[in-house]
């Protein structure tokens, strides 16, 4: 038990290691809903945040205030109402949001310097006014126009961490209370953020209280845990009925982010601790990810692709990573293959192949990039998708046998696993003399980061 302990540790060392190269010098853009500002893990979520930020990891910050904003009006018996999920801002009101918004932002600023982390709280959301929707007048309650990148942008070079109150200003200096859930998408888009993160008290998508997809994984508590944008425009139109709800909207603004170049958007529960470090340096993370279509370059192996498939693998081959294949064997398997395609040039191969005599069970096998493009992440793409295909085939567990190749299959999630835990056509065909080593892959809960 001491020793499984051990390799867990182990595997989770090495996550973070290639999660922290992978991430170096990246942008990470990260809204803290108002319900976790006052809660007790907020200065250990501050504490990890400037972790992040140590590692060479961009951090910008957009704190929600609507708490905040509802507790200032109510002190100072300043009437309010909310029309369409968007609170109408009258101009006796704004000066008092203002202050919330600021209120919150301080917050912000005196943990980040209690964790020796420098910030700036900065001017840079030029807005305009919502006006009149639907007959209705929202005052001084504002959208964002525009946002000064190049001023962000040279703060984050100069290694602060920038700061963004829900308030924006006209171009004459008026100020508007703007959406903060909109502002952190905006400026994820804008700097072509990796990752985008929602922070709230909610744990993510609920399958208990939304009708999903079909073939969206959820987790144990019930949870969706990922979802294409693909399968997030599919679980918006399942829930058009659902107006105004702020996961909803969230979903929404994630699509969009998504399809203007963030790789990911994470909706997750900002009262488990450590929740951040847990999404980005562990392959099954928490919460609900949106993602980018990474397999647009990734189609079903062809016969006329087989000469150019094993010309990718013959370096491999005769490293003995890969076993021999002959042409004939890859066409009488050819529905198990898969090339990655860039312009008619074939960079990769895989495959995934279903036990015959073990429901449930399958094998990832052939992974071979040309080495001329080594590096750019197509292995990773490649694993992802097969993993996705054995999803939709109901597959539940994967293995590998691999002689070098440990190493990289570990840090997806894979795990050390015996020849006794292989279906027994495999156990039956096991090379005792390659010796491979055996790893294994429970798919309930697996998600593979690119």
């Amino acid at each position: 038990m001491e020793s499984d302990n051990i390799q867990e540790q182990v595997e989770l060392i090495r996550q973070v290691f290639e999660y922290v190269q992978l991430f170096k010098g990246k942008t990470i853009v990260i809204k803290v809903d108002g319900s976790v500002m006052s809660h007790p893990f907020l200065p250990m979520l501050v504490k990890d945040l400037v972790l992040l930020h140590r590692q060479g990891i961009q951090i910008l910050l957009v704190p929600g205030a609507k708490e905040r904003i509802d507790e200032v009006l109510q002190r100072y018996n300043i009437p309010w109402q909310s029309i369409g999920g968007i609170r109408i801002s009258t101009p006796e009101a704004i000066p008092f949001i203002k202050m919330a918004a600021f209120d919150v932002s301080n917050r912000l600023m005196t943990l980040l310097a209690e964790n020796n982390a420098s910030a700036i709280i900065g001017n840079w959301v030029r807005a305009r006014s919502l006006g009149v929707l639907k007959g209705v007048d929202y005052q001084d309650s504002g959208t964002v126009e525009k946002i000064d990148v190049e001023l962000v942008r040279k703060a984050l070079q100069e290694g602060l961490i920038p700061i963004f109150p829900n308030i924006g200003w006209s171009s004459s200096g008026k100020p508007y209370n703007i959406s903060s859930n909109e502002l952190a998408s905006i400026l994820a888009r804008n700097l072509k953020a990796e990752k985008l993160f929602y922070i709230s008290r909610s744990a993510g998508v609920s399958a208990e209280h939304y009708r999903l997809p079909d073939a969206v994984p959820v987790s144990s508590e019930g949870v969706a845990t990922h979802l294409s944008v693909d399968q997030a425009r599919d679980f918006l139109s399942l829930n058009d009925e659902k107006t105004h709800d702020e996961m909803i909207d969230l979903i929404r603004l994630a699509c969009k982010a998504c399809t203007e170049g963030v790789a990911r958007v994470h909706i997750v529960n900002g009262e488990i601790e450590g929740v951040v470090l847990k999404e980005i340096f562990s392959s099954r993370g928490c919460g609900t990810m949106i993602y980018t279509k990474e397999h647009e370059n990734i189609r079903p192996m062809r016969l006329a692709d087989i000469p150019e498939v094993l010309r990718i693998m013959s370096p491999f081959v005769e490293e003995e990573v890969l076993l021999p294949r002959e042409e004939q064997e890859l066409a009488d398997k050819i529905d198990n293959f898969v090339v990655y395609e860039v312009d008619g040039i074939i960079h990769a191969s895989g495959a995934l192949i279903a036990s015959k005599e073990e429901a449930g069970r399958g094998e990832i096998a052939a992974v071979a990039v040309d080495r001329t493009y080594t590096g750019f992440g197509i292995g990773k793409r490649i694993l992802s998708y097969l993993v996705d295909k054995a999803r939709r085939s109901g597959l539940k567990h994967l293995y590998v046998l691999t002689t070098q190749t440990a190493d990289w299959f570990l840090q997806f999630g894979f795990t050390e696993g015996r020849v006794q835990d292989l279906p027994a056509d495999k156990r039956r065909d096991y090379n005792r003399l390659r010796n491979s080593r055996v790893l294994l892959l429970d798919l309930k809960h697996f998600r593979i980061k690119l």
